[in-house]
């Protein structure tokens, strides 16, 4: 039989047991970090440290640069997304390829859809946020929620994408948005 230990020991691994159990239940599950792309006059906070890509890509019949910044976070995906039009007329134009764009990606339906509100952005009647509810390629259901807004000529897509992405998913990223001149 191992010995008793006196119990200040016991009482001190209770404390730190509970100690960690608390910490895990109160810690955040996500690591939230704030990113400021150069060039892009936007600040956004995201859930995991996100990877970047550029690469031209056709969007209102016109080639333009993409910028992405995206990170997997559980089963979700948050992505910030970004292209200098060079020209305000395209913009309207751009903001609806870029929903038409991520409802194609899952053959999604329309959920819901309301106008855009981010700080800073510039006023658009095609600045919207969408909710959409459609399939993986491998066919499992997905939803996601997709925010397209301008400032100035350049447009900027928030996208959540997972099983759930809900507003308790997407909300954290979308409140984090700031354009900041």
């Amino acid at each position: 039989m191992p010995p008793r230990r006196p119990p200040t020991v016991r009482r001190s691994l209770f404390a730190a047991a509970g100690l960690a159990l608390l910490a895990a239940a109160c810690g955040p599950a996500l690591d939230w970090r704030l990113v400021q792309p150069p060039g892009w006059s936007l600040a956004a906070t995201l859930p995991c440290r996100p990877d970047t890509t550029e690469r031209r890509v056709p969007l209102a019949g016109a080639p333009v640069a993409l910028g992405l910044w995206s990170c997997q976070a559980g089963d979700h995906m948050f992505a910030i997304a970004s292209a200098d039009l060079g020209d305000p007329a395209r913009v309207g134009p751009a903001l609806q390829a870029l929903g038409a764009a991520a409802r194609a990606n899952i053959g999604a339906q329309l959920q819901s859809e309301q106008p855009a509100q981010v700080p800073g952005m510039t006023p658009h009647p095609d600045a919207r946020l969408q909710r959409l509810v459609g399939r993986r390629p491998d066919g499992q259901p997905v939803r996601s929620q997709v925010l397209v807004f301008a400032y100035g000529a350049r447009v900027y897509q928030a996208t959540v994408l997972g099983p759930q992405a809900g507003d308790a998913q997407a909300r954290p990223l979308f409140e984090s948005l700031g354009v900041r001149p």
